[in-house]
């Protein structure tokens, strides 16, 4: 009886570090094809453009490393990856948005989301820092959003939230 029980704790051990089993079932459960819209406000203040966009996502224990593209206007097409790993109880991890640069991802999860501090490559909406969430919605629902700070207001601004299914 105790040798499954040992072998037991041995495989959830066997996880990289920061990496616990929950954190693990969490991470699988985003891999897939998923596809869905949304919106993406090309600035604060400025125009919000509709998007179609579609998204690979590939899992391990301790890692999701996300390559999607999104459509607006039938035909402007742009690009975005993040990779993600869990890092002792918390994540980090790039996003690389259209402008192709890296930008810095320090997180938690938190029940079905992980939620990031966002350090932009570059000065956006009047700084580099913002917020980013990868939510899992339901059995086959992923939600990706992010939330700026309005420079003049101060106020939190959804600059992009884009509604996902798995396919």
């Amino acid at each position: 009886m105790r040798l499954p029980l040992f072998a037991a704790l041995l495989s959830f051990t066997g996880l990289a570090a920061g990496a616990n089993a929950s954190d693990a079932e969490f991470l699988n459960s985003l891999a897939g094809d998923w596809s869905g819209s949304g919106m993406i406000l090309t600035r604060i203040g400025g125009m919000k453009v509709n998007v179609s966009c579609s998204l690979k996502s590939d899992t391990s224990p301790t890692t999701v490393a996300m390559n999607g593209n999104c459509r607006a206007l039938a035909a402007v097409t742009r690009s975005f990856s993040a990779k993600v790993k869990a890092a002792g109880q918390g994540y980090t991890g790039n996003y690389t948005g259209p402008s192709g640069r890296p930008s810095k991802l320090v997180g938690s999860r938190k029940g079905d989301a992980l939620n990031f501090a966002v350090t932009w490559a570059h000065v956006t909406n009047g700084d580099r820092s913002a917020s980013m969430m990868i939510e899992k919605v339901g059995q086959n629902g992923l939600r990706l959003q992010t939330v700026d700070r309005d420079p003049a207001s101060g106020r939190a601004v959804v600059t992009s939230r884009i509604d996902l299914q798995r396919q």
